[in-house]
Formats: C-alpha cells, structure tokens, sequence
C-alpha cells in the first residue's frame, strides 16, 4: 500500500508525469530515425519506469550480449550523462526537504537506468 501511495504521489509531486513525457518524446524522436529504434525502446522502457519506480529496480537482462554494450557507450556519449546528472541534481535538491527524501531516492534509482539503459529490464520487487 505505501507502495502505491508513494507511486501517485510521485506522478503529481516528483516529477513522474514530466519525466515519463520527456522519455516518451525522445522515444518518438528515437523511433523517427531508423538507425536509433533500439534507443527509442530503451526510452519507453525508461518512460514506463520513471511513471512507476516505487516497488520495481532494474536488473540485467540474460540475453544481452556485446552489442548492447557497444550502444550504451554510444547512449552515454549522446544522452546518458547529462540524463544521469541531471537525475543527479534532481535527487539531491530533493533530498534537502524531509518530505522530498523518497522522490530523491527515487531520482537516485533512476541513475543507472538513465546512464547504462540497453541490456537491462525492470522487474518488481518483492
């Protein structure tokens, strides 16, 4: 239940919304230019997490081989460092309040999924 208590207010107040939104254009724009459709999935698959990240994480996924890795050096070269900062600089102006600590954390959470997103899923918690 705090769960899903944290998860909507997260949505209004966190940031969740404006984050999925933002994920979601650079997905559309990924999908546009043929060549970066495996980085539109990985900005769906950030969308989709950043709207919902209490009670899941991210975890390797099994299949993910070299080539994965080659285009997340190419995501962090492009858009991977300055996501991850700036979920960075989120995280810590919103650790400054009590009342922001778990959205904070939840920006905290989002960092190496920002920075390293190919070859990973999010999957519940338990």
């Amino acid at each position: 239940m705090i769960r899903f208590v944290l998860n909507v207010l997260w949505l209004v107040f966190g940031g969740g919304l404006v984050l999925a939104a933002g994920y979601g254009l650079a997905a559309l724009i990924c999908f546009a230019l043929v060549v970066t459709i495996p980085f539109g999935v990985a900005s769906l698959r950030l969308a989709v997490y950043s709207l919902w990240p209490f009670g899941r994480t991210l975890v390797p996924k099994p299949g993910a081989g070299v080539a994965s890795g080659l285009a997340n050096i190419l995501w962090v070269v492009l858009a991977g460092w300055w996501l991850a900062l700036s979920h960075i600089l989120a995280g810590v102006a919103l650790c400054v309040t009590i009342i922001g600590i778990p959205f904070g954390i939840a920006n905290f959470k989002l960092v190496p999924a920002a920075f390293w997103p190919l070859g990973r899923e999010v999957v519940a918690t338990p």
